[in-house]
């Protein structure tokens, strides 16, 4: 079998680590939740989901946040304590800029939101050297729903075993195999760069 002609990339928890504790413990002093409800609110909620899929806009999410926490700071307060919770993976940066080295086309493909995309593209130089960004916030679908890889398969021209797909989590790698992608679950560098070199491409 051929190498992989395209490499996508999820990025949290695969190049960039996250921690939406951090964003917690810096905007509780000014809400009425405990630090548990205030977490959930931030990373797991309905709300979040909503600003995730471009449902509603930074200023609706941060309302909402404000209605549901009693938070009463401003809003550039809050975006920088809500986006300030990444830091790079740097073997996995490392396996990438070989790949580019070697002008294997590599995409961005990530559930995410607006705030995080711009603090991520503002601190990390990495994430501006990819050929093409799939981003959930910009194409009103998360993964693992069939849409947004089907909008993945459009831009990039490939399907099946041309795309090799990189994530951290057990059902988008599933959706991505039920395509016919190749696609890694990704738990360690040290395995991702060994099953990524396992399909002929170079990993550094």
């Amino acid at each position: 079998m051929n190498p992989p002609s395209v490499v996508m990339f999820d990025l949290g928890k695969v190049l960039v680590d996250y921690d939406y504790g951090i964003a917690s413990r810096r905007l509780l002093r000014r809400t009425r939740l405990a630090d548990a409800e205030l977490r959930d609110l931030l990373c797991t909620s309905p709300l979040l989901r909503q600003y995730e899929t471009g449902v509603i806009t930074t200023e609706q999410f941060y309302q909402g946040v404000c209605a549901a926490s009693g938070y009463d700071g401003g809003l550039a307060e809050f975006s920088l304590a809500f986006a300030d919770i990444f830091s790079e993976i740097k073997p996995m940066i490392a396996m990438h800029a070989a790949l580019r080295a070697a002008k294997i086309p590599t995409w961005i493909f990530s559930n995410t939101n607006p705030l995080a995309e711009r603090h991520i593209r503002a601190c990390f130089p990495f994430f501006s050297n990819f050929d093409g960004y799939v981003l959930s916030c910009e194409e009103g679908a998360m993964k693992p729903d069939p849409k947004i890889y089907e909008v993945v398969e459009r831009r990039t021209g490939c399907e099946g075993a041309a795309i090799l797909y990189l994530d951290d989590r057990e059902e988008n790698v599933a959706a991505g195999l039920a395509r016919g992608w190749r696609a890694i679950l990704h738990e360690t560098p040290e395995k991702t760069r060994a099953l990524v070199a396992a399909t002929g491409l170079p990993t550094g």
